[in-house]
């Protein structure tokens, strides 16, 4: 991967150069809109209405401020933060810090595994799990897909982001019957609380589903691909676009997870049930499995047959996607914490196996009716996970020993610390009710 894309000189316009270095983080941004997001953002709006709305918008803000330190490293360095892992810390931290990683992303994986799964349910009415078991033969997609090149997967990915980004945003501002208060979605994003039962730990797996620690592994190996040079001026302009590219492209993450809340707010809260076209009637209650019933937040704009599909075949996409990344991430983690290396065919097999027999257990045993359950499952692990990324993180780009000239400011330091420490608080706080849900979902109710 590393020096594989040219960079034209620093002579050339703002928008050539920018052209250039845009991708790592659109790349990035797909693990921001992944099932995981989905499926708690479905949850968050369904149960609370928008009172979590201020939880996507503040973990929507450190995800831009952790990523633009990650991509920092790696343009800084030249090194990923696992291969920084494995040079500055003590010898005996190697294991301990892969096998997290590697629990991160598995936990990542399940949630693009059971995503792919509801869409495939949704397009060809296949059981739960034989969905499951099929998405474990994506590994040949991935290798068909990588053989087109990433810049043709990124156009791609981004054609159905922006379709369900456009549907949203329809029926969110134009169609009167799906219209939000927007003065109550200021209220709520600007007077963040946990009233309510429950939202502690919705909330954790919402900012699992944001702030993913496996993402700040994956970028700062992917600004490496951009081949400039190592004086510093070039280094200073290689870290200007990179954060340019990282603000815009979580920003438009933060707008499709918040849609997606507002409208299931719309569509699900306080209700027991809505007619569809054609007069059919969908009951759902708390316990209902959002993300499989979703699509229904589209269907005052496209009809239920054509929402159904739309949000099936998006779903799928950003599942095989996010899918790419995380195989990505798992060989960044694995030859920089360990520097081993194998063939990523066997190294996506291993993965998907490790995340679909748990899956495929839990589903038998509970019924298909489980998936939303999982799902925030991943991200409230992948959330208990995250301080051992941030902390390692933040102390090589403060050290001068790691990162010479190119230590954060004073800005991004305040920021990013603040960052870590608050996550951390909230998964530390929320320990004892997670691991209730963690049992609750693994043994049923």
């Amino acid at each position: 991967m590393h020096g594989t894309v040219g960079v034209p000189n620093l002579e050339a316009g703002f928008w050539k150069q920018w052209r250039v270095f845009v991708g790592p983080a659109v790349l990035i941004s797909v693990g921001y809109m992944d099932p995981g997001n989905w499926g708690t953002d479905l949850a968050g709006g369904a149960e609370f209405k928008y009172g979590l709305l201020w939880v996507v918008g503040l973990a929507s803000f450190m995800a831009v401020i952790l990523q633009v330190i990650s991509a920092r490293l790696g343009v800084a360095t030249g090194k990923d933060l696992a291969q920084c892992g494995r040079d500055y810390l003590p010898k005996w931290t190697r294991w301990p810090n892969w096998i997290s990683m590697e629990i991160a992303v598995g936990a990542t994986d399940l949630a693009e595994s059971l995503g792919s799964a509801v869409a495939l349910n949704l397009l060809f009415h296949i059981p739960i799990s034989w969905a499951i078991i099929i998405t474990a033969g994506d590994v040949l997609l991935l290798l068909a897909l990588q053989g087109l090149g990433m810049r043709m997967i990124e156009a791609v990915v981004a054609v159905f982001v922006a379709t369900i980004g456009v549907c949203y945003a329809i029926e969110i501002f134009v169609l009167p019957q799906t219209q939000p208060s927007f003065v109550e979605m200021g209220q709520a994003m600007f007077q963040p609380n946990f009233r309510h039962a429950g939202m502690i730990v919705v909330a954790i797996g919402m900012i699992g589903a944001t702030v993913m620690p496996h993402n700040l592994f994956l970028h700062s190996a992917l600004v490496q691909t951009r081949k400039f040079q190592r004086d510093e001026h070039s280094i200073r302009n290689a870290i200007r676009f990179n954060t340019i590219d990282s603000s815009v492209a979580l920003t438009v993450a933060f707008v499709v997870n918040a849609a997606i809340l507002v409208l299931a707010a719309m569509v699900f809260y306080g209700k027991e049930s809505v007619t569809v076209a054609g007069g059919q009637v969908v009951a759902f209650s708390p316990d209902s499995d959002w993300i499989r019933i979703a699509h229904l937040t589209l269907a005052p704009l496209l009809g239920t047959t054509f929402a159904s599909t739309l949000f099936a075949v998006a779903l799928l996409a950003s599942g095989q996607s996010s899918t790419i990344t995380g195989t990505l991430a798992g060989q960044v983690v694995m030859e920089g914490f360990m520097n081993w290396r194998i063939r990523p065919w066997i190294r996506r097999v291993i993965s998907r196996m490790l995340a679909i027999i748990p899956a495929i257990l839990i589903i038998s045993v509970r019924g298909g009716g489980s998936v939303t359950d999982l799902v925030n499952l991943s991200q409230v692990i992948l959330c208990l996970i995250l301080p051992f990324a941030m902390f390692p993180l933040l102390y090589f780009t403060s050290s001068r020993k790691t990162m010479g000239a190119w230590t954060n400011g004073w800005f991004l330091t305040i920021l990013g610390w603040g960052s870590a420490l608050l996550i951390t608080a909230m998964a530390i706080y929320s320990l004892p009710e997670s691991l209730s849900e963690a049992w609750r979902v693994i043994v049923g109710p």
